[in-house]
Parts: C-alpha cells; sequence; structure tokens
C-alpha cells in the first residue's frame, strides 16, 4: 500500500498539469453523482481555466518570436466549450492535451533510454596504488601516470594502458560492440568499459575530464538537451490546418445555423496529433541511433541526413584504415624477397614505428623470420643500421642511402614513385626497397553499395593525399568525384560547390572545419579526434564505415514515421471534422475520439523505435 501511494505522489510530482486535471475530473464526477452539479462545474471550469493560462502564454511568447504554432485550435475550442457551457466537453479536451503532453514525456524518457545508459554509468571513484598500498580517490583526481586498479564489475574510471593483468572489457555502451574484448599487457582501455572477467591494472593516459567516456558523455547531454527543429514540420502544417478546420467550424455553423456546429467541429480539430508525432518520432530514433553506436546531436541533424544529395568521404583513416601495410617489396639481384623482409625485421623488431609495425606484421604473416642482428643504431630521422652476419645492414629513407653513397637504380624509383618507402642496403649496396599503402577498409566497398541504395548517387572523396594514391583508392571503391592535394580550405570549397544538401564523414583534426560547414557532419570512431568530434553533428562511436550508411537508414526511416504520424493525425482529424458537422454527435465524443487518435499517433510515432527497420544494415559476422 505504501509503494502504491509513493508512486500516486512521485506521478503526481512528475506530471503536475495532468495529475491536477485528472484529480478535478474525479472530485468533479463525485459531486456530480451526490447531485452536487453546480460545484461539479465550478470544479471543471476552474481547471479548465487553470490550464488555459499556460496555453494562452505561450501562444503569445510564439507570436513575439515570429512564430505560429496549432495550439491557438485548442483555445479556441477550450474557450468555446465553455461559453456554450459544455464544462465536460472543455475538461476532456484539457485532459486529452495535458494527457498528451505526459504521454509525449513518457514516450521521450522511453526513447532516451540508451541516450541515458552512458550517464548512469559514470565510473565517480578509482583504487590508485601509492606506494605498496591501493587507495580509493574521486576518479577526477586521478592524474596521468597514475596506476589504477580495474576489478571483476567495475567501470574504468580514466583511460588507460594496461600494464598488468588480462580481462575482457564489455565496450558496448560505448562502441555498439556486442561481444567482450579482451584487453592484455601495452592495450589501451577506455574509460566507460566494464571489466568482466579479470582485474587489470592500467596507467592512466589522460586525466578523467580529458577520458574518452567524458567526451562521449558531453556529446550524449548534447543529444539530450537539444530540441529537434524538425518539429517545425508540424508548424508548418499549422497554418493550412487551422485555415481548414476553422472554414469547416465556420462552414457548419453557417449551413445550420446552429452555433453549437462550431464547437463540434473544433473539438476533434485539437493539435495533438501534429505536435506530438515528429518530436516522439525524431527522439525514437536519436535512441535508435544510440543503440547502433552512433550519437545524434539533435533530431535536426536526422532530418538533414535523410535529406542528402551528396555524401562526401575523407580519406585516410575513413575510406581507408588510417595504417600502413605493406604494399610490395622490390629486391635487387641477387637477394631474394625473404632476405629484405629477414634483414628490415632484424632491425625493426623492437621498434614502435608505425612503418616497422607494418613490416612486422608482413613478415608474420609470410612467416619469415628476422635475422640475427648485433647491437641496432638508430640515426635520428632517417633509420636504423646493424651488422647481420658480419655485413653491415641499413633500413631507413632515402636520405639514409644517399648519405651513405649508395646507387639507387633508376628503375627502382620509377616503379616506387610517389610511394612511401624503406630503402634496405646490405654492404654498401642496394638489395631491395618496401613499398607501402594506407589499405582500404574491407567493409568500405560494401558500405558505398548500400549508401547508393538508399538513394544517394553523389559519392565524392575529398582528400589531402596525392592524387595518384586518391585515384587508385577512388578506383577500388568506384567512387567518380575526387578532389586531392585538398587543404582544409580547399575542402570547404568543396562542400560549398557540391550538390546540396550534403553530407561529411572524416575522422581528423583537419576534418573539423569541414564537418562543422557541411549540412551534416559525421565523425567516425569517436576513439580519435576529439575535434572533429565535437565539430560533428553525428558520430560514430564504433570504428566501423558500415555504420555510416545504418545512420542513414535510420535517418531515413524516421523522418518518414515522423511524416506519416503528422500525417496520420490530420487525415483522421478531417475525417472526425466531417462527420461532426453533421451536429448528430454531442461534443464530448468528439472529445473522447480526439483521445484515441492521439494515442494512435503517438504508437505509430514510437515505430522510429523499433528494431526491426534497421536489421537488414546490421553488421554480419
Amino acid at each position: 500500500m505504501k509503494r502504491l501511494l509513493k508512486s500516486v505522489v512521485k506521478f503526481f510530482i512528475e506530471y503536475k498539469q495532468f495529475g491536477f486535471t485528472l484529480f478535478s475530473v474525479i472530485l468533479g464526477l463525485i459531486l456530480k453523482s451526490t447531485g452536487l452539479d453546480t460545484a461539479s462545474n465550478i470544479v471543471l471550469i476552474l481547471c479548465a481555466a487553470i490550464n488555459l493560462v499556460p496555453l494562452v502564454w505561450g501562444m503569445i511568447q510564439d507570436l513575439r518570436v515570429g512564430t505560429y504554432g496549432v495550439d491557438v485550435l485548442a483555445a479556441t475550442a477550450i474557450v468555446s466549450a465553455l461559453l456554450f457551457r459544455e464544462y465536460w466537453t472543455a475538461i476532456i479536451i484539457v485532459f486529452m492535451l495535458t494527457g498528451g503532453e505526459a504521454l509525449e514525456d513518457y514516450a521521450e524518457k522511453r526513447a532516451k533510454t540508451e541516450l541515458s545508459a552512458l550517464l548512469d554509468r559514470v565510473p565517480q571513484k578509482a583504487h590508485v596504488i601509492r606506494g605498496n598500498r591501493e587507495i580509493n580517490i574521486p576518479a577526477s583526481k586521478v592524474q596521468i601516470g597514475d596506476k589504477v586498479v580495474i576489478k571483476p564489475g567495475e567501470v574504468a574510471p580514466v583511460d588507460g594502458e594496461v600494464i598488468s593483468g588480462t580481462s575482457d572489457f564489455d565496450e558496448s555502451s560505448l562502441t555498439g560492440e556486442s561481444l567482450p574484448i579482451i584487453k592484455t599487457v601495452g592495450q589501451d582501455v577506455l574509460s566507460g568499459s566494464l571489466a568482466v572477467d579479470g582485474s587489470v591494472t592500467i596507467k592512466a593516459i589522460r586525466k578523467a575530464s580529458d577520458s574518452q567516456y567524458n567526451q562521449i558523455i558531453k556529446l550524449v547531454k548534447s543529444a539530450q538537451s537539444s530540441r529537434a527543429p524538425f518539429v517545425r514540420l508540424a508548424d508548418m502544417y499549422a497554418v493550412p490546418f487551422t485555415l481548414l478546420s476553422f472554414t469547416i467550424a465556420l462552414g457548419a455553423w453557417f449551413v445550420s445555423g446552429e452555433s453549437l456546429r462550431f464547437l463540434q467541429v473544433l473539438v476533434v480539430a485539437t493539435p495533438c496529433p501534429l505536435i506530438l508525432g515528429a518530436p516522439i518520432a525524431l527522439v525514437s530514433g536519436m535512441s535508435r541511433s544510440a543503440k547502433h553506436g552512433v550519437i545524434v546531436k539533435h533530431g535536426g541533424a536526422l532530418e538533414q541526413l535523410a535529406k542528402i544529395k551528396t555524401l562526401s568521404f575523407d580519406k585516410t583513416g575513413t575510406l581507408t584504415k588510417g595504417t600502413p601495410s605493406v604494399k610490395s617489396v622490390i629486391v635487387v639481384k641477387p637477394y631474394l624477397q625473404s632476405d629484405v623482409i629477414s634483414y628490415a625485421v632484424a632491425l625493426e623488431q623492437k621498434s614502435n614505428h608505425i612503418l616497422a609495425q607494418a613490416i612486422i606484421k608482413y613478415a608474420e604473416n609470410k612467416k619469415i623470420k628476422p635475422a640475427k642482428a648485433k647491437t641496432i643504431q638508430e640515426i635520428p630521422g632517417k633509420g636504423l643500421s646493424s651488422v647481420i652476419h658480419g655485413k653491415e645492414v641499413l633500413v631507413g629513407k632515402m636520405s639514409l642511402i644517399q648519405d651513405k653513397n649508395i646507387i639507387i637504380d633508376k628503375k627502382i624509383n620509377s616503379n616506387i614513385i610517389k610511394d612511401t618507402v624503406a630503402y634496405v642496403a646490405i654492404d654498401g649496396k642496394l638489395a631491395g626497397a618496401i613499398t607501402f599503402e594506407d589499405e582500404v577498409r574491407s567493409e568500405a566497398k560494401n558500405t558505398l553499395l548500400r549508401i547508393t541504395k538508399l538513394g544517394i548517387k553523389n559519392l565524392m572523396m575529398v582528400t589531402g593525399d596525392n592524387k595518384v594514391t586518391a585515384q587508385a583508392v577512388a578506383k577500388k571503391l568506384d567512387i567518380k568525384q575526387v578532389v586531392a592535394d585538398a587543404l582544409p580550405g580547399d575542402k570547404l570549397t568543396a562542400i560549398e560547390v557540391a550538390d546540396h544538401p550534403v553530407g561529411f564523414v572524416g575522422d581528423g583534426v583537419n576534418d573539423a572545419p569541414v564537418l562543422t560547414v557541411a549540412n551534416v557532419g559525421i565523425a567516425l570512431g569517436a576513439r580519435g579526434s576529439t575535434a572533429a568530434s565535437e565539430s560533428a553533428d553525428i558520430v560514430i562511436l564504433d570504428d566501423n564505415l558500415e555504420q555510416v550508411a545504418t545512420s542513414i537508414d535510420i535517418a531515413k526511416k524516421t523522418i518518414r514515421v515522423a511524416k506519416q504520424a503528422i500525417l496520420t493525425g490530420i487525415f483522421l482529424s478531417i475525417i472526425l471534422m466531417g462527420i461532426f458537422a453533421t451536429g448528430k454527435f454531442a461534443p464530448i465524443y468528439g472529445a473522447a475520439l480526439q483521445e484515441l487518435v492521439d494515442v494512435v499517433v503517438i504508437i505509430y510515432a514510437l515505430r522510429a523505435h523499433s528494431d526491426r527497420p534497421y536489421k537488414t544494415l546490421r553488421k554480419t559476422r
């Protein structure tokens, strides 16, 4: 009983206007049933008048800023009902409006469940090792370099690198990845990820305020606090719908000569379906996106994304992996490819350089074992040298080879022009050259195909890379429009002259300006540039290009549902207006039927929250 009473009190506190109206309705019914009709009418009049004040005030505020909504219909219907002494009709209209607002609020809370999940998991404390003991301190006090212990079932309080232990981490709330990811020594742990089955110690690489999790929280707060510009779509229908409603109402009055007909029509012309349909659909779509690892900062981004005609991509790190891989190994006789790679790995195996890692990975894939090198000497900015089997071996840039007066065959240079190259020299002679490329993402081709099937035919690549490399990538992905050698200013120009509305997908700091200028900016992989994530309208948390296609699919279906919800409400209201213009039904029945229309529209708008429309674009495993 106490729990029920507590729930009732909480409900009335949370939905004050609706609670007050519901209380007035119950009190009015009790008074009427006991024969106190006058007292019952007074309660109903007071309730209607009190609710009318904020409604009229809101209309005045809208008119001051030059906007015109559909609330005028509701206000006119309530005033007309009071003037005609149809008090129960007036109270049902008020009940419908306040109930609709309560339903909208409930629907928004339901739709934002996934968005709120991140905020609910904010880690408050951290286990930090100081000296030989473990102490608990606020997560906000963790400093870079601190050793932080994360135990099973706990959330990582800061971004860090694992220095001991192994554990599976659940990153689903961050990236949408459904399966836990194993983290061991040397790997990074994202703040906000959950340790599943093991304990690890990490070295903090960022403060809590600068952590990955905190950046995402900022995006989520932005998404939750924004009001969808697309809600104006309902107001676009407001003028014609209001004029039509008054025309039918006045026409019914004029033809019949009965002033009550005016009220009978306006009762079923109240605008709740228009007011509720779009925002509920949009918030539901934003929530649906979040569940797929896509944070949409505002509903207007969904509207724009659904309408884009051109989608432009950065190349490096967006269409490509952003990390080099070995493209080819060119050798000079009598050396073999295995010789060149074996010597190169011998020198590079302890290096953290990005090209060294590519050579090591290539050797592992080819099962080539490194030769045994003696002391390895680093030549700053140029490369490495060592002695293998009594021979001096050099691995590095052309400048290193030139410093040693080693001749490079013209045929080799002609084959590797514009490529990134590591030269290998043995005993003063060139043995070979290793070229690198930024490999195209495995999912890129299929993603672009999906995007074109969704109706976006103009695909464009805008990159700062050279024309030869850009064209090679574009050819693999069947992209016809390419802008290469582009500085940030050139990227802006390319976007401005493209067929609008235009979207841009990027991940780097240099993409931030163009992400802002585009009608829709999409940042790929929130683990990347903070500047890109903050500038974008949409942030894809997982480093997966397929989510771009998923977000477009969600946007198109969300906007379709929003429009359908609005038009459904208008259609049903027009039918009811025609029926009640005949005067065969009392206004109170119209008010009750309009409440059912509201429920239909809300349920329809919540379809945007359903997972069923998006299953075709889920990543296959």
